[in-house]
């Protein structure tokens, strides 16, 4: 499985991704919401994994406060452990994650060839509500 970003993370809880954004976030919420299976009844090591996070909390302080970078981490951080120790979590989790990433709309690539652009150039992606303030410049 491709380790899940901690920017990815930052992207989704602030909704930046607009609407595929906002329902990866949900996703990825109502998967750290189910039961967390700490290894098997076959499994005697795995008593003493009282202490690991499910991730519940993690995920709350992210949605707190989007935009801190240590959050995202500790999040990332939370799902790659109880993906560790969990299978069927883990297995959730990986087809949660490509379908974020494909959902997201991939990559973007901007091209300009050719002539003179006389205005200003936007390149990116899902932009809402651009805004240009340009004066006339008459002396061209």
């Amino acid at each position: 499985m491709d380790p899940i970003t901690a920017a990815a993370l930052t992207a989704m809880a602030g909704s930046v991704g607009g609407d595929a954004g906002r329902q990866a976030w949900q996703g990825l919420t109502a998967l750290v919401r189910r039961p967390f299976r700490r290894g098997s009844a076959e499994d005697p090591g795995s008593e003493g994994l009282s202490g690991v996070s499910s991730g519940e909390l993690e995920i709350a302080e992210l949605e707190d406060d989007p935009s801190d970078p240590l959050r995202a981490q500790a999040l990332a951080t939370a799902l790659g452990v109880r993906a560790a120790l969990d299978g069927q979590f883990r297995a959730l989790l990986e087809e949660w994650w490509q379908d974020a990433r494909n959902s997201s709309g991939g990559e973007v690539h901007n091209s300009i060839s050719g002539g003179t652009q006389t205005g200003p150039v936007l390149q990116g992606r899902d932009f809402t509500s651009p805004t240009f303030n340009m004066s006339e410049n008459r002396d061209r």
